[in-house]
């Protein structure tokens, strides 16, 4: 059946924004070029978005004639401001931005283990509070929340979970009590970042993949075709669970020692740095892991071009070490890895968390390799290219998603 008019209204609108924001500014003629409306549909649309508020004229065209035809038609950014959490369990960090996703501000703070629920609660509604002030940002329109641990499925709230802190839990409702219109979401950190790296980052070019994350904890993101699986509980991805050998015993329902996690954890990583005589020391509050791979990847590059020196055979062992340690490492998540290829069958692999980012390409050269050789599923493997802010790129994007979808939508009658 043909739409009705209001319903093609709607749809062309929509496309126009989304063209609106993937180009930037463009006149009428652009948009009829690129959405194959006619010209007085078109004209109609402009008329109809500059009035409800969400384009206005951001210009003109850098063509010769001038007038009605030459004007630059954008988004107006400042229709909603969003923000965007990664909570940690030793801080926060926070960004506004406004609806076209352009930070506008940025802060971070630390938690310490010893502080309170009460307190760590309010030092992080603070930041939010402080950070969309510096914005310019009179209310938050959504806001989009990163946190480790389960998601409920139902409730959409952070599920009470051993080895996190209490605050987490309660800084939802804090922050919707202190943002009282704001639409505020959570969603486990490793998915955001694989949304992340979906949109803008290392998996770009795939609809689907799995994104490791791999840092003071083991998880997964799971995408199939182009579509972020959580499963029934929301724990697809908790592979930090997942039986593998190496391991004195078995995970249980409640703790994940001897599950992969024990083998590819960063107290794990520590503990084989220690056994290779891999030292290093880490940068800011980034965990000691990473820094430990960091360095043990330097030292395996460096060995390649070194030329022969008096203390050679010295710099030799020491390289050797590194090596030693990377591959083995490396042996390591290859075991959690060729698990979930054989299942999945994703063909891409994306190495996160503060682990996978110090290992970059010479890590993800070395487990693809390994799974090369014990998997007949041909795998990519590939680090991740959004570094540390994955996560909160992440939450970003969802929060500007659900503000566009509201804000994009056409109005009720």
């Amino acid at each position: 059946m043909p739409a009705s008019p209001s319903t093609a209204r709607a749809i062309n609108d929509r496309l126009a924004l989304h063209l609106l924001q993937q180009e930037g500014p463009l006149t009428a003629g652009q948009l009829k070029n690129l959405t194959g409306l006619s010209r007085p549909t078109v004209a109609d649309l402009v008329e109809r978005l500059t009035a409800s508020g969400l384009i206005e004229v951001a210009g003109e065209s850098g063509e010769q004639r001038r007038g009605p035809n030459a004007k630059l038609y954008g988004i107006v950014a400042e229709r909603a401001h969003l923000a965007a959490l990664d909570v940690r369990t030793g801080g926060v960090a926070v960004l506004v931005s406004d609806l076209l996703g352009r930070v506008l501000a940025e802060a971070s703070v630390p938690i310490g283990d010893d502080t309170g629920t009460g307190p760590a609660v309010e030092q992080a509604v603070g930041l939010v509070e402080r950070a969309a002030k510096e914005a310019g940002a009179d209310r938050l329109h959504s806001v989009g929340i990163g946190a480790p641990g389960l998601i409920d499925p139902v409730s959409g709230e952070l599920r009470d979970s051993t080895g996190l802190p209490e605050w987490h839990r309660r800084l939802m409702a804090a922050l919707q009590e202190k943002f009282p219109e704001a639409r505020i979401g959570v969603e486990n950190e490793t998915n955001l970042a694989a949304l992340a790296e979906q949109r803008d980052g290392a998996a770009r070019d795939r609809d689907t993949f799995v994104l490791l994350w791999l840092g003071l904890g083991i998880g997964a993101a799971v995408v199939l075709d182009g579509t972020l699986r959580r499963g029934v509980s929301g724990g697809a991805g908790e592979i930090g669970f997942l039986p593998v050998p190496g391991t004195p015993g078995l995970p249980s329902a409640t703790d994940c020692d001897g599950g992969f996690h024990s083998v590819a954890g960063a107290a794990a990583v520590n503990a084989l740095a220690a056994r290779h005589g891999v030292t290093a020391t880490p940068e800011g509050a980034e965990p000691h892991a990473a820094a430990l791979v960091r360095e043990a990847v330097r030292r395996s590059q460096a060995s390649r071009s070194r030329h022969p020196a008096p203390d050679a055979d010295a710099d030799a062992d020491a390289d050797a070490d590194a090596v030693r340690f990377l591959d083995e490492l490396a042996d390591r998540v290859a075991l959690g890895a060729a698990a979930v290829v054989s299942v999945l069958d994703p063909g891409c692999l994306v190495l996160a968390g503060e682990v996978g980012r110090a290992g970059a390409g010479t890590l993800a050269a070395r487990v693809q390799h390994r799974l090369t050789r014990m998997s007949p599923l041909a795998t990519e493997v590939r680090p991740s290219t959004l570094g540390g802010g994955a996560v909160l790129r992440g939450a970003l994007l969802t929060a500007r998603d659900r503000a566009q979808d509201e804000l994009f939508a056409p109005p009720e009658r």
